[in-house]
């Protein structure tokens, strides 16, 4: 099993934490008082669509404006991610491209006009009573994870980013994990930037291996000078082929936290009830899958029972190990593997980055518990 940024470190204290000063030289320096840019890539890096949908969710809030589309001819394999036909709006039949598209929130003022957006307030709590001065901070980014030239694409990226003075970028990204669906999605939090994980207390991730397009562009961020922390939800790895609207929702409520914005929830809370509901009906057909559930939810309980001792966890942690398929342990990423860490969906011919996600659909489920 390969570890990954979403098993790094969590970030559950990062409720009240986030700009607060914590002693440090750079505590006058948070997100809420800079621009902020949230960046989402349907691809690899977003299993169960967690991380796209919960941006589409954000850019809906922020009634966002496009600003900037990055043209898709030097950077897509069409042949891999392909354009999708559709009716415009007088009836005739027109091509939407894959592509990446920066936004601009509703009530901000282009950077590129000269006009500086105002100051966010700072909350005594980033809770329930956020300042909506903040929504002026937060700009988004969405799009198909690009296919070729990388490098390229987040120079391109970030020169927008400058010309609008983002002042720090947070990357939403969703694995695919061995974890329960019947349980709150987990969400773990990394940064490579001293000062982030100053202000978060987080511990810096020790991941090395394959990346996504998320990777890449926050070492290209930290190398220009853009601090960046990246958001992870762990998704159960066995209905990695239907939309989670419970990992959007956890995504969700960790940004609204971290940015200080208030984001209405809409239909989301009702329909990550249904998608459980629906999950659980369908494995309690399959005895093995109930089985393989339970030692899910088991070994998160001990994790998570404050009165558990290391002992007991690593006793929990074997006894899910030898009662857990081989198949589960120690995949590789690749064509024909579900991977628990580091890896989003492998499907990415869905070029369409316009059109919301609801977050519905029936689970896929596979004939054992496999991934």
């Amino acid at each position: 099993m390969l570890p990954g940024p979403a098993r790094a470190v969590g970030c559950n204290h990062a409720r009240a934490s986030l700009g607060r000063d914590h002693g440090h030289e750079h505590a006058g320096e948070n997100l809420v008082t800079e621009r902020i840019l949230v960046v989402a890539f349907e691809g690899w890096n977003d299993a169960g669509e967690a991380a796209s949908g919960a941006a589409k969710v954000l850019r809906e809030h922020l009634a966002a404006t496009p600003v900037k589309r990055i043209d898709p001819e030097p950077y897509y394999d069409f042949q891999f991610t392909r354009p999708t036909i559709y009716f415009d709006e007088s009836g005739r039949r027109a091509l939407r491209w894959p592509e990446t598209v920066f936004y601009a929130p509703g009530e901000a003022t282009n950077a590129a006009e000269g006009i500086e957006a105002q100051p966010a307030f700072i909350p005594e709590s980033l809770g329930a009573h956020t300042s909506t001065s903040n929504e002026s901070q937060v700009y988004l980014l969405l799009g198909t994870e690009p296919s070729r030239s990388w490098q390229a694409f987040v120079s391109e990226v970030l020169d927008t980013a400058l010309v609008h003075d983002i002042g720090r970028i947070i990357v939403m990204g969703s694995v695919l994990a061995d974890a329960p669906h019947t349980r709150p999605i987990q969400i773990e939090c990394s940064s490579d930037n001293a000062d982030i994980r100053g202000e978060l207390e987080l511990e810096r991730s020790q991941y090395e291996g394959p990346v996504g397009i998320l990777n890449v562009l926050c070492v290209a961020a930290e190398a220009v000078g853009i601090p960046t922390l990246s958001v992870w939800a762990s998704v159960p790895h066995y209905v990695h082929n239907t939309p989670s609207p419970k990992a959007i929702l956890a995504l969700i409520d960790r940004i609204e936290e971290l940015v200080g914005v208030v984001i209405p929830r809409g239909n989301l809370l009702a329909e990550a009830a249904e998608w459980e509901q629906t999950v659980s009906a369908l494995t309690a057909e399959d005895p093995d899958m109930v089985n393989y559930i339970t030692q899910l939810e088991q070994a998160r309980d001990t994790v998570e029972d404050p009165e558990a001792s290391g002992e007991a966890i690593a006793r929990e942690f074997r006894r899910f190990l030898d009662s857990a398929p081989e198949a589960e342990i120690g995949s590789e990423p690749g064509p024909d593997t579900e991977p628990a860490t580091e890896d989003g969906k492998t499907d990415t011919t869905s070029g369409d980055t316009e059109d919301g996600t609801d977050g519905t659909g029936d689970p896929d489920l596979p004939d054992s518990p496999t991934a």
